[in-house]
Order: structure tokens, then C-alpha cells, then sequence
């Protein structure tokens, strides 16, 4: 009987590449020192065990991930998830958001990026806030979220500035 499903990938293929390692830990090169199934162990506890060490694993530790616990009472994991991995409970699959169509925005006037001040050579990204009217290009946003974290690549999060 199914426990659990990880999803919120950004792709397909992230999802399979994801699902292999947890099938072949020993033989994936994302866990440098994956745990080793102890004697009489179940599969689905091997599993289990496992399942944090993967999503600490690069490249994984930074997407947002969501586990979906399916059966109460969930298991006790020996070692907890990242703490941005968001856990559910509940047999329903996960809703796909529909995204919105924006209506024509009224009164708002950008002139450029909020960080650089340059025109908009390229695409803004907006403030979520209905009352925020930031708006910044995506690079200089995501040199401003990964200032904390400068051998990263992509920001998990940030406040807008």
C-alpha cells in the first residue's frame, strides 16, 4: 500500500532522475554516503530511512518540495526533511494551481527594474502583493536573494525589497 508521494518537481525528468536515486541509492552519485538497508529491514522502512537523506542531496535540498503522506498515522522519520519541504496529509493528489489571468492593471506605472533602475530590457517579475507595485528583472532579484548564500545558484526565497 502506497505511504507517501514527493512531488512539486520542476520537470518530469527531475521527478524520474529523483525516483531512480531512491530506487538505486548505492548505485546513484547524489548521496555521497547513502544508508545502508539493515538486517530484516522492510523495504517501505529502507525507504523511509532514505527518503530524508535524499532531499537534503543536491540537486534536490533546493526545490520546493512537498511530501504527501497518504495513510494516517504517518511513520516517524529518523531523520526530519529540509525545513523548506512542505509535508501534507491526505489521500487527495495534489491540485495543479491554474495561473491567473491578470486583467489590464490600473493607476500602476513601472518604469524599470526596483533594484537596478534600468528600463525593461528584459521581462519583470512583479511583487505577488496586490498593494506591492515592485517589480525587478530576474537576475538582479536573484543576486539580492542569494547575497546570504553567494556559492549558490538559484534562491529558495526572499523578502521583497
Amino acid at each position: 500500500e502506497m505511504e507517501l508521494f514527493v512531488h512539486g518537481f520542476p520537470s518530469d525528468v527531475a521527478a524520474l532522475r529523483f525516483e531512480w536515486a531512491w530506487q538505486h541509492p548505492n548505485a546513484s552519485h547524489r548521496l555521497f554516503a547513502p544508508p545502508l538497508r539493515r538486517p530484516r529491514e522492510q523495504p517501505i522502512s529502507f525507504a523511509l530511512r532514505l527518503l530524508p537523506h535524499l532531499l537534503r542531496a543536491p540537486p534536490w535540498s533546493r526545490l520546493p518540495l512537498k511530501i504527501r503522506w497518504l495513510r494516517p498515522p504517518r511513520p516517524a522519520l529518523e531523520l526530519a526533511p529540509p525545513p523548506h519541504v512542505v509535508e501534507e496529509e491526505g489521500a487527495g493528489p495534489p491540485r495543479l494551481k491554474r495561473k491567473k489571468r491578470r486583467g489590464p492593471e490600473v493607476g500602476v506605472a513601472i518604469s524599470g527594474c526596483g533594484i537596478c533602475g534600468e528600463a525593461e530590457a528584459t521581462p519583470l517579475l512583479r511583487c505577488p502583493r496586490p498593494q506591492c507595485s515592485m517589480a525587478a528583472h530576474p537576475p538582479c532579484l536573484a543576486r539580492l536573494f542569494l547575497a546570504p548564500e553567494p556559492l549558490q545558484l538559484l534562491p529558495v526565497g526572499g523578502a521583497c525589497p
